[in-house]
């Protein structure tokens, strides 16, 4: 008889203890996945169904003619996030989109100077909110994911989310443009950084102190990509996105020019280097005047060292103007980068003196509240 009921005691008493065991795990799991969601209660990080509370919120949708879509766009705003305000700012669009977009429901103001640099800048020197969400009026980007950028905003603590566009590639527009997007972010990763894949995309949040210490000084479709390079060159917190990248609908077509548009932001591109990066724009033009000077000067040298004569003065002379042209460029290549990190500094002092994007109240988890689960999930194990 006893042999057989100390098995069944031995194995009670494992039963217990396993249940005992297991009851103190749940609580040390429970306890730490409480302490690391606290600072995401704090920071009001938490959403609760489709709407963020407590944060200011501003749509703002850059227009030129797109009649045919404004109105769909807003009316998806409104629906994707309700109680934030739509801006359309229209670019002296002749088709009606102003009056569409008014009729949807947005706020509607009218910037004279065209372009859709001119257009942001009026729009982030406007509107003062926590949060703001920019995208095109021509319906190819989906509303229905502004939540997403927004709750991708506010956990990664990032001052900028851009939409990738997923499919660009097989955009209703000409293969020029595809072609172009993908040298274009080649050319950016090669210059400023590999923060971002997709420089061109018209989809992004900011928070208040990207906007707000945003210089903003194109005034076309370089738009996105000075954006892209003010947050590489302050070292900003950014993250990407990727989205579906819908087709325009029939009789809505680009304002794009593959050459026109293309130069531009080429000559942009060259511009943002000189700013940002001058050492090394300089320094490549340096090289340039370098590499002339040693061409030029090489077979006046090579008949000195022979005959102990120079024939021809002209090229030598050319050859010695070159290399002082060099030199100068070199030297103001090393002066401007010290100036460049001064600006940047500055910015970057601006930036910070910025708040981040929270809400204004929130209820954080209070210590007393944690003392109390600790009491209770003591009681638990010691049951």
């Amino acid at each position: 008889m006893s042999a057989k009921i100390l098995p069944f005691a031995g194995q009670e008493t494992v039963k217990i203890l396993l249940t005992r065991s297991f009851r103190r795990l749940h609580s040390h799991l429970l306890t730490r996945t409480v302490y690391s969601c606290r600072d995401f209660f704090a920071a009001g990080v938490i959403m609760t169904g489709s709407r963020i509370d407590n944060l200011n919120i501003a749509v703002l949708l850059p227009c030129y003619n797109e009649a045919s879509t404004i109105g769909a766009v807003v009316r998806g705003f409104k629906s994707a996030l309700p109680g934030a305000p739509i801006h359309v700012y229209d670019n002296n669009s002749t088709d009606g989109t102003a009056l569409h977009a008014m009729l949807a429901g947005a706020h509607v103001v009218r910037e004279r100077r065209q372009g859709k640099g001119h257009v942001v800048r009026r729009m982030f020197a406007d509107i003062d909110a926590d949060i703001y969400i920019m995208a095109d009026g021509d319906g190819t980007y989906s509303p229905d994911d502004a939540e997403e950028l927004i709750r991708t905003l506010l956990t990664e603590r990032a001052d900028m989310v851009v939409g990738t566009r997923r499919g660009v590639h097989a955009d209703a527009g000409r293969q020029g443009h595809a072609f172009g997007n993908k040298i274009f972010n080649m050319l950016y990763r090669t210059i400023f950084g590999t923060d971002f894949t997709d420089i061109f995309s018209g989809y992004r949040v900011f928070s208040q102190r990207f906007v707000k210490s945003f210089p903003a000084v194109s005034g076309g479709f370089e738009i996105e990509t000075e954006m892209s390079v003010h947050a590489s060159r302050l070292k900003l917190p950014v993250s990407e996105l990727e989205l579906d990248y819908g087709r325009r609908p029939e009789g809505s077509h680009s304002k794009l020019s593959t050459f026109k548009d293309g130069a531009k932001i080429l000559w942009m591109f060259a511009m943002l280097m000189k700013e940002t990066r001058p050492f090394v724009f300089f320094g490549i033009i340096s090289a340039i005047f370098m590499s002339a000077s040693l061409g030029f000067m090489t077979p006046v040298l090579f008949e000195y060292f022979e005959t102990g004569l120079v024939s021809r003065m002209p090229t030598w002379v050319l050859s010695m103007a070159l290399i002082m042209v060099s030199f100068m460029m070199f030297t103001a290549g090393v002066i401007l980068d010290s100036v460049s990190r001064a600006r940047a500094e500055q910015l970057r002092i601006h930036y910070m003196s910025l708040m981040a994007p929270r809400p204004r109240e929130h209820t954080p988890l209070l210590p007393d509240d944690l003392d109390d689960y600790h009491q209770q999930s003591a009681k638990i194990s010691i049951r």
